[in-house]
């Protein structure tokens, strides 16, 4: 274990870390969606934690700078800076952001009371990503009392809307222009040196009118999901029959006891409303949850309804995606072997007597690309009659493990927790690593930890916040000292 100074320091700040951590916690600060024009585009709680961060940062002596409150950063200025003759130095960031997602329901402690109990601060964003942040502070804050003089300037960049559409990010760096590298401490340890494509688009169908006269089984409507990175936990559909109901309802209990699977049934009106119950998931983990909608189209498949248009669509759901997360049906079915498979999330499906709409939200391997997706999809939609609306698309990112920022932040990591057999990770969520050139998302989620971002009950321990903080300030050392080119 390292004895270095700014090592010693950090465990002197412990309480402090933690005071300042519980102040941030304790301001509600979701993203209202910014409203471009406004004195505070992201709301007054993201406001308020904004300017909260820049004054912690002044606090310990730090240069700070404001974007028009659509971001903004806290820096470290290199030692060569502002000399003449002396080339502008490089910029080292350190990336993350001061939004949250809403609280939910569920909590056993006040989602914003910073409540501290058995060694862990609990509320949201302790972990994702006000604790990383206070732990990337403290850690330049260590570097800097302890004497260091970097040789590159070393620059906290806050992001207040990185749950919801990054618009401040892109703002900010249009303004201030992009660091020449970095990481966000946005992720898990040992490190996350790249991150699948992702792609989210509509696939749209137009059904013909089936003739009023026409007898049989009608699907009405059907609705599930809220979001395209979200496996859906519920999906309902409306059906009409000037038959009766029991029948099908007789169908809902055989089903469940052969599938064990989730399904209702009740009036309404003239019609009967079947609903599936399903697990929510983040998209980029479907495996983690289970689809309700498909749970609802494998047991609207065994009914027939009246009319082509809603027959070959259901049969198109449960012949080329159903259950299936790698997209093969599809015909996207990509793999290879840094980041492994193509994960598909269908997340959102509306449709009616006119049309139907499936959302979906993709994660495709880096040696893919979006037109290669698409490309493999279209014959087969093509021979459908269905259409593609793509709504939007990241790139993928990768950093080999032979990259020198790669090499130094695995260092950082390993000398602070002897863990020498982890390795580097490829995943299918989205960081700010993306948002600039030569980043990775490093920590602060240690490999034995549980997930719990975006969940009841979210928490950090106090022990992990230190223990980061250590890695963060020898990460700052060993990237300032390393030759990158």
């Amino acid at each position: 274990m390292s004895e270095k100074k700014y090592v010693q320091l950090i465990e002197q700040y412990r309480e402090q870390m933690v005071e300042d951590l519980q102040a941030l916690v304790r301001i509600k600060s979701v993203d209202e969606l910014g409203i471009d024009g406004k004195p505070q585009p992201f709301g007054e709680g993201v406001q308020q934690v904004f300017s909260a961060m820049l004054e912690l940062g002044k606090r310990q002596g730090f240069d700070t700078r404001r974007v028009e409150n659509f971001g903004g950063h806290i820096e470290f200025p290199a030692q060569e800076a502002g000399e003449i003759g002396v080339a502008k130095p490089e910029v080292m960031a350190i990336l993350g952001h001061l939004d949250v997602v809403p609280e939910g329901s569920g909590w056993e402690f006040d989602p914003y009371g910073a409540e501290v109990k058995d060694g862990r601060v609990y509320g949201r964003g302790t972990s994702d990503n006000k604790g990383p942040l206070i732990a990337a502070l403290y850690a330049m804050k260590a570097v800097k009392e302890a004497g260091y003089l970097p040789r590159k300037t070393v620059r906290m960049i806050l992001g207040l809307d990185e749950e919801t559409n990054w618009d401040g990010m892109e703002r900010y760096l249009a303004e201030v222009g992009a660091p020449d590298f970095g990481f966000t401490p946005d992720g898990q340890f040992p490190l996350i040196n790249g991150e699948k494509g992702t792609l989210t688009f509509d696939i749209a169908a137009k059904f013909a009118k089936v003739p009023e006269a026409e007898k049989g089984l009608r699907l009405r409507s059907m609705q599930g999901g809220t979001a395209a990175n979200s496996v859906p936990d519920f999906a309902k559909a409306l059906v009409y029959s000037d038959c009766g109901y029991d029948d099908i309802r007789g169908r809902v209990d055989a089903f469940c006891k052969e599938t064990g699977y989730r399904l209702s049934c009740k009036g309404r009106g003239k019609s009967l409303e079947i609903a599936a119950e399903g697990v929510s998931a983040h998209g980029a983990t479907p495996g983690k949850g289970l689809n309700a909608i498909s749970v609802l189209m494998e047991f609207l498949g065994r009914l027939g309804f009246a009319g082509e248009s809603a027959e070959d669509f259901i049969d198109f759901y449960n012949r080329n995606i159903g259950f299936e997360l790698n997209g093969a049906g599809m015909g996207c079915g990509f793999c290879d072997d840094i980041s492994g498979e193509l994960v598909w999330n269908t997340g959102v499906i509306s449709l009616n007597e006119e049309a139907a709409q499936l959302t979906i939200n993709i994660r495709y391997p880096i040696s893919c690309s979006d037109e290669k997706v698409y490309d493999a999809m279209m014959p087969l939609l093509n021979a459908r009659g269905y259409g593609v609306v793509k709504k939007s698309h990241n790139p993928p990112i990768y950093l080999p493990e032979d990259h020198p920022i790669v090499q130094a932040l695995m260092a950082s990591y390993q000398e602070f927790t002897g863990d020498l057999q982890t390795k580097p990770l490829v995943i299918g969520g989205a960081s700010y690593a993306r948002a600039i050139p030569n980043a990775v998302a490093f920590g602060m989620l240690f490999p034995d930890e549980e997930d719990i971002m975006h969940q009841k009950n979210e928490s950090i321990s106090i022990d992990n916040l230190v223990k980061a903080a250590k890695i963060y300030a020898e990460a700052i050392v060993r990237l300032s000292d390393a030759v990158l080119a």
